[in-house]
């Protein structure tokens, strides 16, 4: 009898949040205020990284920038004062956890005047990928790309995690890729580590459901091929190509913070990358490896393995 309730009251809740979310595509709901909140960022240096620190800023938060390179990470604060606020540098590398431990200990102490001053929101944004083919590509770039895009979320969410759930307050950002949700041919340690990081994420975002830890929100942000140079020469079917073009950097951070202010759990940007997520779950492998070969998705990483063919030795790893 009971299980009979609660199967009912079950699938009441589930007709209603499905109601409430499609009302939401067409009515936004109200944004959160997030100014003075202290927002930590993972590859800050450059690319996305600055863009969020750029756009943090302008909401009225004080940010802490986290780069294993000093120099790109100081014109990262240097812009971030200009617009007006305040910037933290550190030099780290987030797949040494010693080392996050111990810059995440100095930010605390650095920082930590008073219990407001915390890290409130924390955004795992670095990342990092090979460019080569599997059985081409050396042992250590294919573990970097793992400890740079997987194992750092373990780190940097042990260290600040803690003093959100003790406050009950924050918002873990994972910024993964639609290739964590679908994959292609040709980036193994890539589409690998983004599946991974967005499994890790889920099952973090369960697990502080599980604990009642209602007031530490998370938002998984998966983003399409964002136009930084991290997949340069990527290329799909030209047609198809006219819809799907490459994000501009500064739109998908804008789509990403919309979603930030609004606690969304999920965003794929841009929209049109759900279907081949949801296709993925729901169409036999045949019709998908169809469809992938139709819009040439199948080969489309191999002038991007070529071009990384004729570039510096010393440039083998492209970082977000």
């Amino acid at each position: 009898m009971i299980f009979l309730m609660d199967l009912q009251m079950m699938l009441l809740d589930v007709i209603y949040f499905i109601l409430r979310n499609s009302v939401c595509v067409f009515l936004r709901p109200r944004t959160k205020p997030i100014d003075g909140d202290l927002v930590l960022i993972t590859g800050s240096g450059g690319g996305l990284g600055r863009l969020f620190a750029q756009e943090f800023t302008k909401h009225g938060e004080e940010v802490v920038l986290w780069d294993i390179n000093s120099s790109p990470n100081e014109q990262t604060a240097k812009l971030v004062r200009e617009l007006g606020g305040k910037a933290h540098t550190y030099t780290v590398d987030v797949t040494n956890r010693a080392d996050v431990y111990r810059s995440a200990e100095l930010v605390r102490k650095d920082l930590g005047r008073d219990v407001t001053m915390l890290v409130n929101n924390l955004v795992n944004n670095a990342g990092v990928v090979a460019g080569e083919r599997m059985l081409d590509c050396p042992d250590e770039l294919i573990e970097r790309t793992m400890k740079v895009n997987c194992h750092a979320l373990f780190w940097t969410v042990k260290a600040f995690l803690p003093q959100m759930k003790a406050q009950n307050h924050g918002h873990i950002f994972t910024i993964a890729s639609v290739l964590g949700l679908f994959s292609t041919a040709c980036v193994e340690d890539y589409c690998a580590s983004k599946f991974a990081a967005v499994g890790f994420h889920e099952s973090l975002a369960r697990e502080l459901l599980a604990e009642e830890v209602e007031g530490v929100k998370t938002t998984l942000v998966c983003p399409y091929i964002v136009d930084t140079g991290m997949f340069e020469g990527c290329k799909i079917r030209e047609e198809v190509e006219l819809l799907l073009p490459p994000l501009e950097p500064q739109y998908c951070v804008e789509q990403a913070m919309n979603a930030i202010l609004i606690d969304q759990p999920l965003v794929c940007i841009p929209h049109l990358t759900y279907l081949p997520f949801f296709s993925r779950a729901l169409l036999p492998w045949e019709a998908n490896v169809v469809t992938y070969r139709f819009m040439e998705s199948d080969k489309c990483m191999f002038p991007f393995i070529d071009s990384k063919k004729k570039q510096p030795a010393n440039s083998s790893v492209k970082v977000v």
